[in-house]
C-alpha cells in the first residue's frame, strides 16, 4: 500500500500543484539616495513563526517554509491567513520528505489573542525514517549489449559501488548523489556519451521503505583519434604527444586523459593544458584535443625554506626550456644551507618515442654533519625513462669525495670516504599506490645496481647495491605503513671508495630520533663516519582525526623506526626511536611533524618535512 504522502522530486507518487497564494504586495526597500529618514525602521511582519520539531528537520523548515515569504505582506486578514495555513501543511510535508520521512504528523496552529502580534507554530513529529528496500539498475546501450570483459567489469563495478544499498537511510540527497555517481562511473571509461534514461524512487510510506530503480544508457564505445593540439609555437610539436603518451585506437578513459594533462601541466614546458574528447565526434576515431599555453623560455626561481636536519636554506634556480642550437632543457639551481649547499645543472633532451630521455649532471656539494666535512663532486650522463608507474634510469657516474673533521676533529682521523670512483648504473622504481601524493593503499618497490672501479692511484673493482621498499596496509580506521632500505658497497678493504657512494642514516625520513646522518661507524677518536652496509626499518599506524564524526585533512601517527651502518653485517647493531605525530593534507603533499624519542642517544627531537617521496 502506497501513502498519499508527496514525495520529492524522482519519487512515483505525485500531487496536485497547490493553488497560488494571495494576491498581496510586498512592500520594497526605500531606493538608495531616496528621501527618507537616517536609519531603517524596524522590520515589520504579519506574523511570527515557530518551528517546534528535531533539530535537522526544524533547520530545513526555518530555511525553506514558503510562509516565510508572506511574513511582509502586513494586510493579511483572518480568512488569508488561515488559508495560508492550510497551504503550508502540504509544504511542510513536501520539506520533511526530501529527507526521508514520508507519514509526519504535523500540526500547524495560529497562536495569539485578537490584540496580540500571531505566531504561526509549525509542530512536526516526523514518525519513522524511510530505508530503501529493492535496487535496481539496469543499463541500455553498448554495456548492455557487449560481451567485452572491460564492459562487463565495469557494469559489475558500477552496481558494486552503488551509494544507496539496500537498508540505507532514504532522503532526496542521498537519492541524487547515489544518482551522479553512477552516471559518472558510466562515462568514466569507454562510454564519454553516456545518460541517466530513467530513474525511479516507489516509496510505500505505510511500510517506510523506497524501491529504487535505475536505467543507465552508455551510447557506443569510444576509441581514441588523432591528436588535435593548439597552442604549440614554441617548442617542437613532436613534444605534446610524447609527453601526453595517448595511444590513437585505445579505449577512452579519462583518467588517462586526466593523467595526460598533469603530465603536460606539470612538464615545465606549458603554464596550462587541457585534454578532452568531444562526445558528439565519431565514436571510433574520436579526436583528442589538446589545448596548452606555453611557458616562457626561460624563469628564475627564489626559495626559502627550512629543515630541522639542516636549518634554514636559500635558493635560486635558473631554467631554460630550449637551450640555443639544441631541444634540451637546463636547469642550474644553486642552495645555501648550513648542513649541505650544493651547486648543480641538469639537462634533459625531450623524450623519444618510447619516452626515454638523454640526462647530463654536473654537482658539486658540501655535507657537514658537525664531525665530518665532505667535499664532493659528480658527473653523469646516460639516459632515464619516467613511465605511468615505472621509472628506469641507465647512466655512467664519476664521484670525487674529501673528507675532512670539522671542529676540533683531527682531519688526518677523519680520512674515511676520501677517494673517487667511475660507475655504470642502472636504477628502477616501481609505484603501484590508489594515488599520489596522498596514498592509503598499495606499496613501491626500487632498486640500484652499479659496478666499476675506483680511481686515483689504485684502480679496485667495487660494487654497489641499494634496495627500498614501502607498503601500506588499510585498516577499518586507518592504516599501516612499513618502510624498508638496504643497501652494500662490495669491494677490496684497501680501496678508496668516495663517501657519496658509502651510506649514513639517520634524520626526517630515515630514523626519527636522530640527527641528520648521525647513524654510521664510530670511529677511534669518536667520529661517527660512512659504512658499506646499511639496514633501515620502519613501521607507522597512521589514524586519521575526526571531525563531526568524519576524517580531517589530519592524521596522528605512532612509528617506530630501526637504522643501522656498519662495514661488516656481522657488526650492525640498530638505532631505535619511537614516537608520534600528525599529518596535514596540505596543497604542496603531506605534512609531517613527529617528536621522536632515540634509545641509543636518550634524546627527543622534533622532525619536520614536507611531501611523499618514494
Amino acid at each position: 500500500m502506497e501513502s498519499t504522502a508527496t514525495p520529492p522530486s524522482g519519487v512515483s507518487q505525485t500531487a496536485p500543484a497547490p493553488p497560488p497564494p494571495p494576491e498581496k504586495v510586498v512592500p520594497e526597500p526605500t531606493p538608495q539616495g531616496a528621501t527618507g529618514p537616517t536609519s531603517a525602521p524596524p522590520e515589520v511582519t504579519a506574523f511570527d513563526i515557530a518551528v517546534r520539531a528535531p533539530q535537522g528537520i526544524k533547520e530545513l523548515l526555518e530555511r525553506h517554509l514558503e510562509l516565510q515569504r508572506y511574513r511582509a505582506v502586513t494586510d493579511l486578514d483572518e480568512a488569508e491567513l488561515a488559508r495560508l495555513i492550510v497551504l503550508a501543511e502540504r509544504n511542510v510535508r513536501n520539506l520533511v520528505g526530501t529527507l526521508g520521512y514520508f507519514s509526519p504528523a504535523i500540526t500547524i496552529t495560529k497562536e495569539g489573542n485578537a490584540n496580540q502580534h500571531p505566531t504561526i507554530v509549525v509542530a512536526v513529529n516526523p514518525g519513522e525514517p524511510t530505508a530503501v528496500g529493492t535496487v535496481a539498475i539496469t543499463f541500455a546501450g553498448d554495456i548492455a549489449e557487449s560481451t567485452d570483459p572491460g564492459a562487463l567489469t565495469q557494469r559489475a563495478q558500477i552496481q558494486r559501488d552503488w551509494r544507496l544499498p539496500t537498508g540505507q537511510r532514504f532522503t532526496q540527497d542521498t537519492w541524487d548523489s547515489a544518482k551522479t555517481q553512477a552516471l559518472r562511473d558510466l562515462v568514466a571509461r569507454r562510454y564519454p556519451a553516456g545518460k541517466l534514461a530513467d530513474s525511479l524512487a516507489d516509496v510505500d510510506a505505510t511500510a517506510h521503505t523506497a524501491g529504487l530503480a535505475l536505467k543507465l544508457d552508455s551510447g557506443p564505445l569510444y576509441r581514441l583519434g588523432p591528436m588535435q593540439v593548439t597552442g604549440i609555437e614554441r617548442y617542437d610539436p613532436v613534444l605534446v604527444p610524447r609527453l601526453a603518451r595517448l595511444t590513437t585506437g585505445a579505449v577512452y578513459d579519462q583518467n588517462q586523459l586526466v593523467e595526460a594533462q598533469l603530465r603536460l601541466a606539470s612538464s615545465g614546458y606549458f603554464d596550462s593544458a587541457y585534454v578532452f574528447v568531444d562526445p558528439e565526434s565519431d565514436p571510433n576515431a574520436a579526436p583528442v584535443q589538446v589545448q596548452v599555453r606555453e611557458a616562457k623560455l626561460q624563469k628564475i626561481i627564489l626559495g626559502v625554506g627550512v629543515t630541522t636536519d639542516s636549518g634554514p636554506r636559500a635558493s635560486i634556480e635558473h631554467t631554460h626550456l630550449r637551450v640555443p642550437g639544441t631541444n634540451w632543457r637546463a636547469v642550474t639551481k644553486l642552495q645555501l644551507e648550513k648542513k649541505s649547499p650544493f651547486a648543480q645543472t641538469e639537462w634533459t633532451s625531450i623524450p623519444d618515442e618510447a619516452n626515454w630521455r638523454w640526462v647530463a649532471l654536473a654537482r658539486t656539494e658540501r655535507a657537514d654533519d658537525d664531525e665530518l666535512v665532505t667535499r664532493s663532486g659528480r658527473l653523469r650522463f646516460g639516459r632515464t625513462q619516467a613511465g605511468e608507474r615505472i621509472d628506469r634510469n641507465v647512466y655512467l657516474q664519476y664521484d670525487r669525495a674529501s673528507v675532512s673533521g670539522s671542529g676540533q676533529i683531527n682531519s688526518s682521523a677523519a680520512d674515511i670516504g676520501d677517494g673517487s670512483a667511475l660507475t655504470a648504473n642502472y636504477v628502477w622504481t616501481g609505484r603501484y599506490f590508489d594515488s599520489l601524493p596522498f596514498p592509503s593503499k598499495g606499496y613501491g618497490l626500487g632498486f640500484e645496481l652499479g659496478g666499476g672501479s675506483t680511481m686515483g692511484s689504485q684502480h679496485l673493482p667495487l660494487a654497489r647495491a641499494v634496495g627500498r621498499w614501502l607498503g601500506i596496509v588499510p585498516l577499518e580506521r586507518g592504516r599501516i605503513a612499513m618502510r624498508a632500505e638496504g643497501g652494500a658497497v662490495l669491494a677490496k678493504d684497501s680501496a678508496r671508495i668516495p663517501g657519496t657512494l658509502l651510506f649514513r642514516t639517520g634524520g626526517d625520513t630515515t630514523v626519527r630520533g636522530y640527527g641528520y646522518r648521525d647513524i654510521g661507524i664510530k670511529l677511534d677518536n669518536g667520529v661517527i663516519g660512512p659504512g658499506r652496509y646499511m639496514a633501515v626499518g620502519s613501521v607507522e599506524y597512521q589514524r586519521p582525526m575526526l571531525r563531526d564524526g568524519r576524517p580531517s585533512e589530519w592524521e596522528n601517527t605512532f612509528f617506530i623506526d630501526a637504522g643501522a651502518v656498519a662495514d661488516n653485517p656481522k657488526d650492525m647493531k640498530p638505532s631505535v626511536g619511537i614516537g608520534t605525530g600528525v599529518r596535514w593534507r596540505s596543497p604542496i603533499g603531506p605534512l609531517q611533524i613527529d617528536l621522536a624519542y632515540g634509545v641509543k642517544v636518550k634524546q627527543v627531537r622534533l622532525h619536520v618535512s614536507v611531501g611523499f617521496v618514494f
